[in-house]
């Protein structure tokens, strides 16, 4: 099976599914969930990407693409999940909306 590249692929808010999601080959998702807190602050608190899909920069890509949709909501976030607190120490360019 031919994956796109991980550039290729879109973002999209769920907030149904209190999750940020990249759909994948069949029903398969990356996804960083989040919830909401008192302050309108959006707490990261875990993502995942399936087994088969990593090493391939789809999590890089979904963290981007997150912390993107934040700045653009014009909202602050909290890193509660290590995968994003590695990828900010990384990309300090998102430090405008970091917040804890």
């Amino acid at each position: 099976m031919t994956r796109p590249d991980a550039m290729d692929r879109t973002v999209k808010d769920n907030p149904a599914q209190h999750r940020f999601e990249i759909a994948l080959d069949g029903d398969d998702v990356a996804a960083a969930y989040y919830r909401i807190d008192d302050a309108g602050r959006v707490v990261l608190a875990h993502t995942e990407v399936p087994y088969e899909y990593s090493g391939q920069g789809i999590g890089s890509r979904l963290a981007q693409g997150v912390f993107d949709a934040i700045r653009a909501s014009g909202r602050k976030a909290v890193l509660k999940c290590s995968f994003m607190v590695r990828y900010y120490a990384l990309h300090p360019e998102y430090s405008d909306i970091v917040d804890g």
